[in-house]
Parts: structure tokens; C-alpha cells; sequence
């Protein structure tokens, strides 16, 4: 049975989307079957593995809508065991399409239903909002990884996540868990990430992953080539990372 992750943080800039692409690299190369689902208009994973996203035709709209099965919106990639739903700018239009929909929210749980099972874990990386895209990825998922930047405003809005997961948990998906709090771009040179870890750590304890995300250049530079970390740069520290990310969680749910 297959597991859907949800990464969603309605900030912009904490790292869903490198965690999105970097985590299904690694799970992939750890021999898990994954599919990444890009479920941001801004289609940066879509791009960022090396997908041109104005040569999609059938992505996660589609699916949204669909208008088409999901088999037929799987792209392989050139990581090893990894699939991507691309997406396309035109995802910005499918909050306004569905919004006079019935079970509208339900739309992503319906559609992945018959792929669910193909697959050892399927990523969903989340739109920089709570909108109606993210509100679906939540209900289709069984869990949900929030990123959190080491920088002052960390915590600033985590609140109002954390709200609307229980809300979803009461009204759309009981089963949704925490999968964890995942604490991005370290700096252990800088007193402050020092601080908002200590801080996380205390307030979440269990919550919060044992491996945290260090700023590392080659992590910034991979989405560039289009290319994950790992087929970036095997040896870097941000590929570490991942890495050791993918086994805390595969050690998490055997």
C-alpha cells in the first residue's frame, strides 16, 4: 500500500519544493518506487527535474479536472524509481474551476486512487498557500512534512498550518498525521539557526525530524541543470541530507 506525503507550508521560500524533488531522488535510489506530483501553479519541480514545463500537455490539472486518467500524466524521469505528474501555469486557473464543484476538495484523494497502490510513496509538493490546491493535497494525503527555514520568522504562520491540518483532519481526512516538522536551510555559523532549532526542538520534540537541512551551494545550484542533488552532485552534503532524510523516514514507516 502505498503511502502519499503531502509538503506544504503556506510561506513561500522554506524549501518544499527542493525538499519535494531531493526527497523522491533519494527515496528513489534507496530502490522505493516514488511519484513526485507537482501541485504548484509555479511548476518548479516540474522544471526542476528536468521536465520543460511548456511542453506539458497533461499534468496535474487534468487530474484535477478528470479530464484524463493519471497513468496518462506519469513522465519517467532520469532518476532511478522516479515518476513526476508535471505541472503547467495553467494550474493557476483550477481553484476558480472547481470552486462550484461538489466534494471539490476531494478531487486529487478521487483521481490518485487507482495509482495509489503502484507506488511506495507518492510526494505532493504543496502551492505556497491554503488554498484550494493545498486543501486537496492535505485530504488525498496520509501524511504531511512542513518545512521550516532556520531564519527569524520561522514559526510565524506555523500556527495557522497547523489550524487548518486539524481542520482538515475533522472535516475532510481523520487519518491525516504529522509525517514531521522538517527544519531547512542551517547555518550552524549563525547563532539565530541555532536558536530556531532549539526553539522547534522544544515546542515539537517528536514532531521534528532528527535530520535537519543545511545551506549547501550545490543544493541551490542543482534546480538550475534541472537536475536533483543526487544526480547533481552525489557527494554533497545536501545530498547527505536527503539521504539521511529518506532513511529516517523509510525506518519510520517499515
Amino acid at each position: 500500500m502505498g503511502k502519499i506525503i503531502a509538503i506544504a507550508n503556506q510561506k513561500g521560500g522554506v524549501g518544499k519544493t527542493t525538499t519535494s524533488i531531493n526527497l523522491a531522488a533519494s527515496l528513489g535510489v534507496l530502490e522505493k518506487k516514488v511519484l513526485l506530483i507537482d501541485a504548484d501553479p509555479q511548476a518548479n519541480a516540474t522544471s526542476g527535474i528536468g521536465i520543460d514545463v511548456e511542453s506539458v500537455e497533461i499534468g496535474t490539472y487534468q487530474l484535477l479536472e478528470h479530464s484524463h486518467e493519471p497513468k496518462d500524466a506519469i513522465l519517467n524521469t532520469d532518476t532511478p524509481n522516479l515518476d513526476i505528474i508535471p505541472a503547467h501555469i495553467d494550474l493557476v486557473a483550477i481553484e476558480i474551476e472547481l470552486v462550484d464543484k461538489d466534494h471539490r476538495e476531494y478531487m486529487l484523494k478521487k483521481a490518485l486512487k487507482p495509482i495509489k497502490d503502484d507506488y511506495d510513496y507518492i510526494l505532493i509538493d504543496c502551492a505556497p498557500s491554503l488554498g484550494l490546491l493545498t486543501l486537496n493535497a492535505l485530504t488525498a494525503a496520509d501524511s504531511v512534512i512542513i518545512p521550516i527555514q532556520c531564519e527569524y520568522f520561522a514559526l510565524e504562520g506555523l500556527g495557522k498550518l497547523l489550524n487548518t491540518i486539524k481542520s482538515v483532519q475533522k472535516i475532510h481526512n481523520q487519518d491525516l498525521d504529522i509525517e514531521g516538522l522538517l527544519l531547512t536551510m542551517y547555518d550552524a555559523r549563525l547563532r539565530l539557526s541555532n536558536q530556531v532549532v532549539e526553539e522547534v526542538q522544544k515546542h515539537f520534540n517528536d514532531m521534528v525530524f532528527q535530520t535537519i537541512i543545511q545551506r549547501n551551494v550545490r543544493l541551490s545550484e542543482a534546480p538550475s541543470y534541472g537536475e536533483s542533488i543526487i544526480n547533481f552532485d552525489a557527494s554533497s552534503k545536501g545530498a547527505n541530507n536527503y539521504l539521511s532524510l529518506a532513511k529516517e523516514i523509510i525506518n519510520k514507516n517499515s
